[in-house]
């Protein structure tokens, strides 16, 4: 037989059972509350507010130093949707912020008399969401952060009158059963000891079904100066008289059952400080599976026959203990169950439009019947629904001012629609691709999902033509960006600073209106299986013509898809996207050398043609000729016939300026000045433009590049071979080509003749 001890020790080290905490008194929760008044003064609400902020850390924002950041920050939310799940719901951009406004409300109100619908189309991931969020509330109120007490009563076993419950001794009881008497009692008793609903060691305890907090138990009318003494005249006193979240403390009732227990022992001793001896705290354990604080119901889960729930043994006793009469009625509802914690329907069908109406009252009220008895129910009540099944609701006007909605239409950031390839594809999947092509695949598939006509992105981009090279005539492909949090280089800087607070607030607003058609996220999955399994390939990396013909193809079957134009839109985008890299990566001129051709210049013009002169800022000696000029002017694109007022303006910018302000007042070199950084920013910009033009007149490059890792790359000319391995590696380094891909891309750059289509546009 094999030994299995150390197998079971490990049971021991399981810290997951670390609610099995013993039960406190009263007094030793008081002190744990002086310990740790955030974590333990919480309702639900703020439970919920903290859990979310536990797992999504502190949004960031791109640009802190932009003065018309409107708040739309870039949040983790991996950590609670996405790690440990069994399936992923990937929140992005908009939906991130969205949420966490939802959740601010939690953190700086009071108690909200609400249901919170979290509203979207079919397939945008609804359920998902829904059981991700409630599965990791569960794990934190049950975590040692997270978790609160809760009220039991326990309650003394000589107070009870009769029965086994009189007999002190396990002797007595044991020869009573012995002799036929009372086994029907005790085996119910003890039924109910496994339950956790007694204490064979001379107590009862009378677990609070409505899991109130302890702090209710002590009465409303003394609980300020019960906490004003308790603590002591600090910050977090401070907090709770003042702070609209702590209002629940003062103005919340513990459930009936436990208002009774405490009248009924207040009777029978006559001293309150006596009666909270008998108030014990356990921590308030959470279990989804046996509806203990959060229940989920589906349309298709039929009501239960019995509405109201008791304890017969637990009601025995507290009538023994009351000598006889029925002054508290153990009964409660299913949602006592679920009473400061979560109660959801999974959509707005079948037998949960029946319990949406049912919760009418409890969302204006907060107030449950349980036959003769008033129930406090004070529970999160979250939704799923359909945009169909929103009719339901504006017949009943009742819930107006009751229902929020929290939107969750499809994905409308690129990125996070990537990131669902990759969680369903596998994290190597874009070894198989271009860069840049998998991230388009995405963009085809959100331009299905947005609206054509934008009012916002019209009003601020006024002419959408002269941006005909970089994005398509409805501004969709802009907006892509705008909601990852982008601002593309392509802009021109009057549209940049026309990009207000007020125009990126209305750009936002409007995402609501997007992602409620198009292509969902199964369809968009599905799609994909079929577009990467056609295409990928060990000798060949997915592009844009694959891409282009994929979707080609898929248009023609649904031509209302996608805006007329779009595809071609995006190849352009692409394609001077990947140009500037290849040019980028092309360029290396001696930066130096650049540096003292400008400031040569900036001195040059002060003197007059055929002159020699000594530069005061780089000491080389300058001879002043048209021919030096004009090499730089061409650099500059300076046209011969401007040439002249073009050196007076630098001129008269040197001596009023760049002298006079920067240099000789405010101690700047030459090189730091606003004259210089404008030089120096078109020179390189022009020499990038044209740096491809050598290379292709030189009919060696291309076939070079071709035979590049090829044994007939070394017949090339050394500066032929220098040139493009040095293109290559760059590629690699600043934009992370593989190897094959670097070669694929500029072997497309130039069979395309990318340089000629886009000679004279606007450059990154």
């Amino acid at each position: 037989m094999r030994d299995i001890t150390n197998a079971i020790s490990n049971l021991a080290e399981h810290e997951g059972q670390w609610y099995r905490r013993p039960i406190i008194s009263f007094s030793d929760f008081l002190q744990e509350v002086i310990d740790r008044p955030e974590q333990l003064i919480r309702d639900v609400y703020q439970v919920y507010a903290d859990m979310i902020n536990a797992y999504i850390c502190e949004g960031e924002e791109e640009d802190r130093d932009d003065p018309e950041a409107i708040g739309f920050l870039k949040y983790d939310c991996s950590r609670l949707f996405v790690e440990g799940s069994d399936r992923a719901f990937f929140a992005d951009r908009l939906f991130a912020n969205r949420l966490m406004r939802h959740v601010e409300s939690f953190k700086v109100g009071g108690k909200q008399n609400k249901i919170f619908i979290f509203d979207g189309p079919h397939g945008s991931g609804k359920s998902t969401f829904l059981n991700n969020l409630l599965r990791k509330f569960e794990e934190y109120a049950n975590s040692p952060e997270g978790f609160r007490y809760e009220v039991v009563w326990r309650l003394k076993r000589d107070h009870l009158v009769g029965g086994v419950h009189s007999l002190g001794s396990l002797t007595d009881k044991l020869a009573w059963v012995l002799e036929g008497e009372g086994k029907k009692e005790l085996a119910t008793e003890l039924k109910g000891a496994c339950r956790g609903e007694t204490d064979l060691s001379g107590y009862l305890d009378v677990p609070c079904p409505s899991h109130d907090h302890p702090l209710l138990i002590v009465p409303r009318d003394v609980r300020r100066s019960f906490f004003d003494d308790l603590f002591e005249n600090d910050k977090i006193k401070w907090h709770i008289f003042t702070e609209k979240k702590y209002e629940w403390v003062f103005q919340d009732e513990p459930c009936t059952i436990c208002s009774s227990i405490y009248q009924e022992l207040l009777k029978k001793h006559q001293d309150p400080a006596r009666v909270m001896g008998f108030v014990f705290a356990r921590p308030y354990v959470y279990n989804r599976r046996l509806g203990e604080g959060i229940s989920v119901f589906n349309p298709g889960d039929k009501p239960l026959k019995q509405s109201v729930m008791s304890n017969e043994v637990v009601q025995r006793s507290l009538n023994n203990m009351m000598e006889g009469a029925m002054r508290v009625s153990y009964l409660y509802s299913r949602y006592a169950k679920t009473n400061n914690g979560i109660y959801a329907l999974m959509d707005i069908k079948s037998h949960n439009t029946e319990r949406l109406m049912e919760l009418h009252n409890i969302i204006s009220d907060g107030v449950h019947k349980v036959e003769d008895i008033e129930e406090r129910v004070n529970s999160l009540l979250f939704a799923l629904m359909n945009p169909e099944d929103k009719k339901l609701l504006k017949d009943l006007h009742a819930f107006a001012d009751r229902v929020e909605y929290i939107n969750i239409p499809y994905v409308l950031d690129l990125k996070t629609e990537v990131d669902i390839y990759r969680e369903n594809f596998g994290k190597h999947l874009e070894e198989s691709f271009l860069p840049r092509v998998l991230h388009n695949f995405a963009r085809v598939i959100i331009a299905t999902r947005l609206m054509t006509q934008s009012k916002a992105m019209e009003e601020w981009i006024g002419n959408p033509e002269k941006y005909e090279m970089y994005c398509d005539e409805h501004l969709q492909l802009l907006k892509m960006e705008i909601f990852t949090g982008h601002i593309p280089n392509w802009l021109s800087e009057e549209d940049v600073d026309g990009f207000t607070a007020r125009r990126r607030r209305t750009i936002i607003a409007e995402s609501e209106k997007d992602g409620w058609k198009g292509l969902s996220g199964r369809d968009s999955i599905k799609m994909f299986n079929e577009f990467y399994t056609t295409y990928a390939r060990d000798d060949k990396l997915i592009d844009m013509s694959m891409l282009r013909k994929y979707f080609r193809k898929f248009c023609k079957e649904n031509k209302e898809i996608l805006p007329m134009g779009f595809l071609d839109s995006l190849l352009r985008m692409y394609n001077y996207t990947v140009l500037q890299e290849v040019k980028e990566s092309l360029y290396y001129y001696n930066e130096e050398q650049i540096s003292k051709n400008i400031i040569h210049y900036i001195y040059a013009v002060n003197f007059d043609i055929g002159a020699v002169e000594v530069c005061e800022f780089t000491g080389d000696k300058i001879e002043i000729t048209e021919d030096f000029l004009k090499s730089v002017e061409s650099r500059l694109q300076v046209e011969n016939q401007d040439a002249a007022a073009f050196r007076a303006a630098t001129q008269k910018t040197y001596t009023t300026i760049a002298l006079t302000q920067e240099i000789l007042r405010d101690g700047m070199a030459i090189s730091e000045t606003s004259l210089y950084a404008h030089l120096y920013e078109k020179y390189v910009y022009n020499l990038k433009e044209k740096v491809l033009d050598p290379f292709l007149k030189n009919e060696n490059f291309p076939r070079a590049v071709k035979d590049y890792t090829k044994e007939d790359f070394k017949t090339y000319d050394k500066k032929i071979q220098e040139d493009v391995t040095y293109m290559i590696e760059n590629l690699q380094q600043k934009y992370f080509y593989s190897g094959q891909g670097a070669k694929e891309i500029c072997i497309y750059v130039i069979d395309s003749n990318l340089a000629e289509d886009f000679s004279g546009t606007l450059s990154s």
